[in-house]
C-alpha cells in the first residue's frame, strides 16, 4: 500500500490527560448537555441555535464571535439555547481546499496533524472557559471524536458521512444530541435509517478495541436541503418538506422525533443572506402546525464576524475562508427577531 506514515499521533485519552477539563467546567459543561437533551425530549420548550462560522480556522476571532453571542444568549435565555459552531473538521466536495484546523492549525502552512489536535482542544476549551458557552462541531474523523467529546454539548454528521456505517456506530455511543443531514442527494430515508442505526445499541472495533455502545436516543435529522443529477440546489425547509418529515417519523418507531433546519448549504444554494428568510419561513411552518412546532427544535446558521467570504491569505479579521457567513450584525438582529418569534 502507498502510505507514508510521517509520525505516531497521540491518543485521545493522552491530550486530555495532560490537557484536562477543569472541573467547574465540566460542571457547567454537564449542565450545557442537560438543557440540549431537555429540548430534545420535549421537557423544554426553548428553541435552540446552532450558529457560528462555516469553519473555525482562527482562534482569536473565533472566541471573539463567541463572546458576542454572550450578551445575546443572556437576553434571549429564556426562549433560545445558542450553540456555538467551531468547525474545526471540514468536508471538501472534490478534496481540495482548506480541511480545518485538525489538518491546519495555520492555514497558509502544512498540515501538521499533531499540533492541530492541540490547536482544536485549546479552542474548544478557551471558548467554554472564557463564555460559558459548551460547542458543536462535525464528527468528520470518528475516531478523532474523544479529542472533543468532553467539550461539546452538540454533534452533526454531514451529508457526505451519514449513510456510513461507522460514523452511525459511533453515534450510538454518543450521550449529547447527534445531528444526521440529509445525503446531498435529498433521500430522506437515508437520514432516517441513520437515525434508527444510531439510536440502537452496537458492538464494534474502535481505536482497536471491541467496544459497546448503548444507542442514543438523542439522535435526530438535519434538513440541508440537496443537489439533483444537474447540480442544481433543491431546498428542504419548506412546509411541505416538514410535514413529509413529520410523516416520516410517524411511520417509524423512534425515540425523540426531532429535525434542526440548517438555512445554508442546499437550503440556501449556498447565498448565505438567503438564511435570514429562510430561518422566517421555517418559524412561520411552526407556527402554523403544532405538529412542526413539536418536531423543529432548531436551527444551523453560518455566521462570523464579517459577511461573505475571503481567499486563503487575504487576512480579514473574522471573515469566513470556506463558505460565505452572515455578518454579526445581521446575525445579532436574526436571534433576536427568532427568540421574538418561537
Amino acid at each position: 500500500m502507498s502510505f507514508t506514515f510521517i509520525s505516531s499521533l497521540p491518543s485521545p485519552d493522552v491530550i486530555r490527560e495532560q490537557f484536562p477539563l477543569a472541573p467547574n467546567l465540566a460542571k457547567l459543561k454537564r449542565e450545557k448537555d442537560e438543557e440540549l437533551k431537555n429540548v430534545f425530549t420535549g421537557e423544554s420548550d426553548k428553541f435552540v441555535v446552532i450558529i457560528g462560522p462555516c469553519s473555525a480556522d482562527h482562534e482569536d476571532s473565533v472566541v471573539d464571535y463567541a463572546h458576542r453571542l454572550v450578551k445575546v444568549q443572556e437576553k434571549t435565555k429564556d426562549r433560545l439555547i445558542i450553540v456555538p459552531r467551531v468547525y474545526t473538521n471540514k468536508p471538501r466536495t472534490t478534496g481540495e481546499g482548506y480541511m480545518g484546523m485538525i489538518h491546519q492549525p495555520d492555514p497558509e502552512k502544512k498540515p501538521n496533524m499533531f499540533e492541530g489536535i492541540l490547536a482544536i482542544r485549546h479552542m474548544h476549551m478557551r471558548v467554554l472557559r472564557e463564555t460559558g458557552f459548551s460547542t458543536a462541531d462535525e464528527m468528520l474523523y470518528p475516531e478523532n471524536l474523544h479529542y472533543l467529546s468532553d467539550i461539546m454539548s452538540y454533534i452533526a454528521v454531514g451529508a457526505r458521512s451519514v449513510e456510513n456505517q461507522f460514523h452511525r456506530l459511533v453515534a450510538s455511543g454518543c450521550d449529547v444530541p447527534v445531528g444526521m443531514k440529509n445525503p446531498t442527494s435529498g433521500d430522506l430515508t437515508v437520514m432516517l435509517n441513520s437515525v434508527v442505526a444510531a439510536q440502537l445499541p452496537h458492538d464494534f472495533i474502535f481505536r482497536a478495541n471491541q467496544v459497546h455502545c448503548p444507542g442514543n436516543p438523542l439522535t435526530h435529522t438535519i434538513l440541508r436541503g440537496a443537489v439533483n443529477k444537474h447540480g442544481q440546489a433543491i431546498p428542504n425547509y419548506h412546509y411541505e418538506d416538514l410535514r413529509l418529515l413529520f410523516e416520516l417519523y410517524s411511520k417509524r418507531s423512534l425515540k425523540n422525533p426531532a429535525c434542526i433546519v440548517d438555512t445554508n448549504h442546499s437550503n440556501s444554494n449556498k447565498h448565505y443572506e438567503e438564511q435570514i428568510r429562510i430561518a422566517k419561513e421555517v418559524l412561520h411552518s411552526r407556527r402554523h402546525s403544532e405538529d412542526i412546532r413539536r418536531l423543529v427544535k432548531g436551527l444551523m446558521i453560518e455566521s462570523y464576524i464579517e459577511p461573505g467570504s475571503q481567499k486563503i491569505g487575504e487576512h480579514c479579521y473574522g471573515k469566513s475562508i470556506t463558505d460565505p457567513c452572515l455578518g454579526w450584525e445581521d446575525s445579532e438582529r436574526l436571534l433576536y427577531e427568532i427568540a421574538e418569534s418561537v
